[in-house]
């Protein structure tokens, strides 16, 4: 066997022994969501270390589709978010690593290949939740936290100052974009399509709801119109959606998500 042979078979090797982390996120008191509303309430948080055996498991495996049937887990941390039965969405949630044991199953190895069932895990410690958002989790929580409060008061402030304007401005930015920076529904598409390919769609639909809620939050003591609070809401996600996205696209996109164009003075044409 050659050494570039050799090399590569021994690099195969390890890659397939490489032990694969299974992921399941619950609310803050740290029971599954599904399990809670199902009546049989399962507490990862009191179980960490332990092995836990499904409390009412399905006998059609793995398509018996009851409130809670298995547990589910995922290997895609960007996918955690999905399917967890919280709602409404919010934060803080927390992210638990698992190990399944006995028999597994999915529901489609070509379509759910990130996905995993069974009926007996064992918790084996508690991670950081914000790696469910995707790598740049705790920035994407800065703006949701920090940012996203204050720009929306004055988003709402600049829409309600100016409806027919901001109208026309915001059909511009969604619709066509400018001279740097492509247009809102271009941008939102090479989003998605690219949270679907690093596996993080469930990691983006938190991150727009998170955004929406602080919005709301932000609006709630104000006498915002509700099309100020739309206005309020495109923004926001679209600000948060980049946080997501920072280290992935270029200003042309960025700057499309974050609709920068719109927080500069509305041009005025001047009459000759």
């Amino acid at each position: 066997m050659s050494g570039s042979a050799a090399l590569t078979s021994f690099t195969e090797a390890r890659m397939a022994r490489k032990p694969v982390t299974w992921y399941i996120v619950t609310p803050a008191d740290g029971i599954i969501e599904v399990s809670r509303e199902a009546g049989t309430p399962v507490d990862l948080a009191a179980s960490v270390g332990q092995v836990i055996d499904h409390p009412s498991p399905c006998t059609d495996k793995w398509y018996d589709e009851s409130p809670f049937s298995y547990f589910r887990m995922v290997k895609r941390v960007g996918e955690a978010l999905e399917d967890t039965g919280i709602w409404p969405v919010t934060w803080p949630v927390r992210l638990w690593s698992v190990e399944p044991l006995g028999e597994t199953g999915n529901w489609s190895q070509r379509y759910y290949p990130y996905r995993l069932l069974s009926h007996q895990i064992r918790v084996l410690e508690e991670t950081a939740a914000h790696r469910a958002l995707g790598p740049a989790g705790r920035d994407i929580l800065n703006v949701i936290q920090q940012e996203i409060p204050e720009r929306a008061v004055r988003w709402a402030a600049d829409w309600d100052a100016d409806p027919e304007g901001m109208r026309d401005r915001k059909w511009d930015w969604e619709q066509c974009g400018g001279p740097t920076c492509g247009s809102r529904r271009w941008a939102n598409a090479v989003a998605m399509a690219t949270s679907h390919a690093r596996r993080e769609s469930a990691a983006q639909t938190w991150i727009e709801h998170l955004a929406r809620r602080a919005v709301d939050q932000a609006l709630a003591d104000t006498d915002a119109s509700m099309w100020a609070h739309c206005y309020a809401y495109s923004r926001a996600t679209g600000c948060a959606v980049a946080a997501q996205h920072q280290a992935r696209f270029e200003p042309y996109v960025l700057d499309a998500l974050r609709g920068v164009d719109l927080d500069s003075p509305a041009v005025t044409a001047v009459a000759v």
